[in-house]
């Protein structure tokens, strides 16, 4: 893993097949690490021919924002909501957009093709839109245009994501029964989860967690991103939408919506699939990213 600086981040990335010519970035969704982007699955991309490159948004993982102003702990989200937006937020998505270019310079790579799961996928729409003489193809999963029309995310699940959660160093016990209640609640109903999996993967994140409550910034980012009717028009890359049936914090809807706006995008709708990739996918959906990238 490698570290850089970009502007005001700490830009934290890693690199699978460092021999491929392919160039392959992944892009996390809100408040996750690129650890999300299991090990597992970026090798056998590597192993497609692609030259994978995951990494940590900014306020996520080991990316560090350093922002002028932390944001308190004491308050409720609301509370945080209220001050922020008074003073202005600390960036946008469009930012966090830049941060994948700076990466890519600092890289020395020209074009790239982009994989984004969540808000990682709104990020990517963006640079498929602003920046398309860097994208070669557009791999969207489990994502939204956040068209104010569409379907909102189940209630009790988004309840349960903008709750605060028990501190894990004070709590450890109660804060992991609430991530992995939240991750089999969101996991889909035709694939077995795995809490054991998954509390390893909790673990390690709490071990490379750099930042507190970087998840409220990431969340202002995506709420104060104004929906733009032409911005998934003007993307000519190749586009892959993915997207399952049984996602509860963006409607299948939302994925549709994607591939209808972008023109000649593929929609691919999976039986079963929540909002996470299950290992028994792995193949299938790197078998589908490396199809549109030949």
């Amino acid at each position: 893993m490698e570290t850089i600086r970009i502007q005001d981040i700490d830009l934290c990335y890693e690199i699978f097949g460092e021999g491929n010519s392919k160039n392959l970035v992944l892009i996390s969704g809100l408040g996750s690490q690129m650890i999300r982007w299991d090990s597992k699955f970026c090798k056998l991309l590597a192993e497609k021919g692609f030259r994978v490159i995951r990494f940590d948004n900014r306020d996520s993982g080991n990316s560090v924002f350093n922002a002028k102003k932390e944001i308190p702990s004491d308050k409720s989200i609301e509370e945080v909501f209220a001050v922020i937006n008074k003073e202005g937020i600390p960036y946008t998505l469009m930012d966090m957009a830049n941060d994948v270019i700076g990466m890519l310079d600092h890289l020395k790579i020209e074009k790239a093709h982009i994989a984004g799961r969540s808000m990682g996928g709104i990020i990517a729409q963006i640079l498929g839109s602003y920046y398309p003489e860097r994208v070669l193809s557009l791999t969207i999963i489990m994502s939204t245009s956040l068209k104010p029309a569409l379907p909102k995310p189940d209630p009790e699940v988004m309840a349960m994501m903008t709750q605060v959660s028990a501190d894990p160093f004070l709590y450890r016990e109660e804060y992991f029964r609430e991530k992995l209640h939240f991750a089999e609640k969101i996991s889909g109903s035709g694939y077995l989860f795995d809490p054991n999996q998954e509390k390893v993967l909790l673990e390690e994140e709490l071990t490379r967690s750099r930042t507190k409550n970087g998840i409220i910034r990431q969340l202002l980012a995506m709420g104060s991103f104004q929906y733009n009717p032409d911005m998934l028009k003007k993307i000519t890359a190749p586009a892959l939408i993915i997207h399952g049936t049984d996602d509860l914090i963006f409607h299948p809807d939302c994925g549709k919506d994607i591939a209808d706006s972008i023109p000649n995008a593929e929609w691919l709708l999976i039986e079963g699939m929540g909002h996470s990739i299950p290992e028994e996918l792995y193949g299938f959906i790197n078998g589908r990213i490396s199809d549109l990238a030949k």
